[in-house]
């Protein structure tokens, strides 16, 4: 008889498979549902609408203002627990409205481990977007270049929309300040800091992160035909 790899016994063969190799998988996903009512009640208690396919381990950061609006869309993915990813992030992940009218959204497919979205005016990410362990993204300075209006006052830090694009990748460790636009199909290597505009189908490393070579057009025909 001719064997079908899809069939129900197949995959829970696949599964039982799977435990057996990585059993740090199983007490994760263990660890996700006993924890799941805690963290829908987290987000529901901040006015955030729980959506299908969310994967949450551990119990993220969640800092909104009461006038501002955070939108998440399908398949959201936030790993704030330890051994939730090979590289263990540094802390939970922490989703932040820092001001009235403040926007954070994300598309669908989004995946995040330990990083840091900070929006005092809009953050905005796109679908199918992926980023490393620890990294942060944020679109103010927090404190205002003048001394004087530093020592008392953070409400002339200057603040300016984060655009981030479709297909991204950003490694783990990365900075993404304010003002920039990431292209569609862009990555952005490990430990850079992104001060400005990305094209799309780019690689850009370093401090400052720099373009240093395009996607080659296989790849982008392949992603624009589907």
């Amino acid at each position: 008889m001719k064997h079908n790899p899809n069939s129900i016994f197949a995959v829970n063969i696949r599964h039982i498979k799977n435990i057996i190799d990585t059993p740090w998988k199983a007490w994760n996903e263990l660890d996700r549902w006993l924890i799941y009512p805690k963290v829908r009640l987290l987000f529901t208690m901040n006015g955030i609408q729980w959506g299908h396919g969310w994967r949450i381990y551990g119990m993220p950061i969640i800092q909104k203002h009461r006038q501002s609006q955070m939108r998440f869309g399908t398949g959201l993915q936030l790993r704030s627990s330890v051994r939730s990813n090979p590289l263990c992030p540094t802390h939970p992940v922490a989703l932040t409205t820092w001001k009235e009218n403040a926007l954070l959204e994300i598309g669908t497919n989004f995946s995040m481990t330990g990083g840091v979205l900070c929006s005092a005016e809009r953050i905005s990410i796109g679908d199918d977007v992926a980023i490393g362990a620890n990294t942060t993204i944020i679109d103010t300075d927090f404190h205002p270049l003048d001394p004087l209006q530093r020592k008392y006052d953070s409400a002339e830090a200057i603040s300016a929309p984060v655009i981030i694009g479709d297909e991204i990748f950003i490694g783990m460790h990365c900075l993404i300040l304010k003002g920039v636009a990431i292209g569609r199909g862009s990555v952005i290597g490990a430990g850079s800091v992104v001060t400005r505009n990305i094209p799309s189908y780019s690689i850009a490393v370093g401090n400052p992160a720099k373009v240093i070579r395009q996607i080659t057009r296989s790849v982008r025909e392949h992603r624009d035909s589907e």
